[in-house]
């Protein structure tokens, strides 16, 4: 069957809209009418080579929709249910997995390099970006990837919780850990961002900072959240220290991935802080620090993969918060766009504008 959807040709080539020729699901393989995807600066990096996985790729890995129809062997969803697409599946059976972090499972991303598709128009063989191609009408992913969507929450909306809810809410409880009455400050106002100041607001921070490039993202992030607004520049650490009595906050979420941010980032945390590291940066983007400031300042930054998150533990979680009235899934969202946007949100990002587009099918 014949489906439109979103293709990487090739690394820094434009993105095409047009069709591709989906298979029935087999053994263990669901088929999922797409109701929305979130389009992800994750999606970015794989157009530009900073994340290397199969090419020419359906991208799109934030995802919720319709089960069509299921392959042999498959029980937990049927045709009809709704789920939200898990880009990132647990095998359950490598050491990470032993250990209980599935967030850094050694096989999650080996869907990736199975063959998902082929062009309508030639035959090309296409493969799913981040395991679930959600840049399409329609999409085949296997069983580990689809999650039932939690009751009372549109699917236009539970696509969030795919991968920018999952990372900035992860962040703040499982990476950071924060802590009733502490100081949070979150660099970036993108959609993993506006998660993680919602998320610093349901951890109790009582001071919650949000910086980024953009001006015009205050009055978002303070809907979110944030108690403090900063313009980033290079007087970032030293604003954010006045903030907070001279200290530093406690901890720092970074949702950049650029060396710059992730050392303001570090440098604005008090003595004893803590900095989590969400946004993903190329090998070129080198941070530097010296052996006795690691010593003196007695501070840690952690890597934060899907924001150390069990998605399967975790959406439930979730869902009490949305039904509470406590996490607003709306306000990550700063554009609706149709499939053919995709291609100008991809270039919006680029240019370092806009938020957070949601496509809706």
């Amino acid at each position: 069957m014949v489906v439109r959807a979103a293709v990487l040709p090739a690394v820094d080539a434009p993105l095409e809209i047009t069709g591709i020729d989906l298979p029935e699901p087999g053994p263990g393989k669901v088929r999922v009418r797409l109701a929305a995807a979130g389009v992800c600066h994750s999606d970015l990096s794989l157009t530009n080579g900073t994340m290397r996985l199969p090419v020419p790729a359906v991208l799109g890995h934030e995802g919720a929709g319709t089960v069509v129809s299921v392959g042999e062997g498959v029980t937990h969803v049927a045709p009809g249910d709704g789920v939200v697409l898990n880009w990132a599946p647990s095998c359950g059976a490598c050491p990470a997995c032993a250990r209980g972090e599935v967030w850094l499972c050694s096989e999650a991303l080996s869907g990736a390099a199975a063959v998902h598709a082929h062009r309508a128009d030639d035959g090309t063989a296409l493969y799913p970006g981040l395991n679930v191609a959600a840049f399409a009408e329609e999409t085949v992913v296997p069983a580990s990837c689809t999650l039932p969507a939690p009751e009372g929450v549109p699917l236009t909306e539970a696509a969030l919780l795919g991968c920018a809810v999952l990372t900035g809410y992860g962040a703040v409880h499982h990476c950071a850990q924060v802590r009733p009455g502490e100081s949070v400050a979150v660099f970036g106002v993108g959609g993993v961002g506006l998660a993680a100041l919602q998320a610093a607001r349901i951890a109790g921070a009582a001071t919650i900072v949000a910086v980024d490039v953009s001006p015009a993202k205050e009055e978002l992030a303070r809907s979110a959240g944030a108690t403090e607004y900063v313009v980033a520049s290079d007087t970032t650490a030293r604003e954010i220290r006045a903030l907070t009595g001279k200290q530093g906050v406690d901890v720092a979420v970074e949702c950049v991935g650029r060396a710059t941010t992730i050392r303001t980032a570090w440098e604005s945390t008090r003595r004893g802080g803590r900095t989590a590291v969400v946004g993903i940066g190329g090998k070129d983007q080198q941070v530097t620090f010296n052996a006795l400031e690691i010593f003196h300042w007695g501070r840690t930054l952690s890597g934060c993969v899907y924001g150390n998150s069990d998605p399967a533990r975790d959406l439930p979680v979730l869902a009490g918060h949305i039904r509470a009235g406590r996490l607003d899934l709306g306000a990550l969202v700063t554009e609706r766009i149709a499939l053919d946007g995709i291609p100008a949100a991809f270039d919006n990002m680029l240019a370092g504008k806009g938020g957070r587009a949601l496509v809706v099918f």
